[in-house]
């Protein structure tokens, strides 16, 4: 199966989600991110109306985790020890209009063949024809990053003219420098060269306030960024499981 192009802050990273702090950013309507429907089939998804962002990563990178922490609810994506529980697009109303789409994660090889072959279609379809997807935040793990995976997807993405936004989770588990040099690795690989990427971590809160600004900019691109009280908005990528 294959894609044919066209919670607490510590350490050093303490960034937190303490909303007092006069120099944080919140995008309002992730707050009330609520569980819609589960998508199997093209037919089933939302009317293309709006705007979506959506998030993807392969296996256990934290994605899960990740979408809680965006959205700041603990359990509104499920954060599970086995690797391909995430086995449909997930959709998440925000504001009216507005929506959060969780893709299935990607390469574990123990998710059975069919199934990644049922994905396919599916997710080519969404990415390529969805009117309404206006980013995809692309999730890696900062000590293992950009798999041969991760390098398929944003191929393909940019064979569809989808921006990325790639976050290196995980940072909190490398030093701050280690991080940081690890970055800059990845921006000087040629196809990486343009690619938006910040540290993140799902589980400090690292690089929080830069990941809303930038879905508040794909959700507002008209508008001026909102204050935190009044936010308001041909290559092969084979798919297998999620887990955070």
């Amino acid at each position: 199966m294959g894609f044919r192009l066209p919670d607490k802050a510590h350490g050093d990273y303490a960034l937190g989600m303490d909303h007092t702090n006069p120099n944080s950013f919140r995008f309002a309507p992730l707050r009330r991110a609520a569980y819609r429907l589960s998508v199997t089939q093209p037919s089933q998804l939302p009317a293309d109306d709006g705007a979506e962002v959506a998030i993807a990563g392969r296996s256990n990178v934290g994605k899960s985790s990740t979408l809680n922490m965006l959205t700041e609810r603990r359990a509104l994506a499920r954060v599970s020890r086995t690797p391909g529980r995430t086995q449909a697009i997930n959709i998440f109303d925000l504001d009216p209009g507005q929506r959060l789409v969780d893709l299935p994660g990607y390469g574990y090889a123990k998710v059975p063949e069919a199934l990644r072959r049922s994905w396919g279609p599916l997710l080519e379809q969404y990415l390529r024809r969805r009117g309404s997807l206006r980013g995809l935040i692309l999730v890696m793990d900062i000590r293992h990053p950009y798999t041969a995976h991760d390098a398929d997807l944003i191929a393909f993405a940019e064979g569809c003219n989808r921006p990325v936004h790639v976050l290196l989770n995980k940072a909190d588990k490398l030093s701050r420098g280690a991080a940081i040099q690890e970055m800059a690795r990845l921006r000087r690989i040629p196809e990486l060269q343009g690619v938006d990427m910040q540290l993140f971590s799902a589980q400090s809160g690292l690089g929080i306030d830069e990941l809303h600004e930038r879905i508040a900019r794909w959700f507002t691109p008209d508008s001026e960024k909102e204050t935190p009280a009044e936010a308001g908005a041909n290559s092969e990528f084979s798919k297998g499981g999620e887990n955070s």
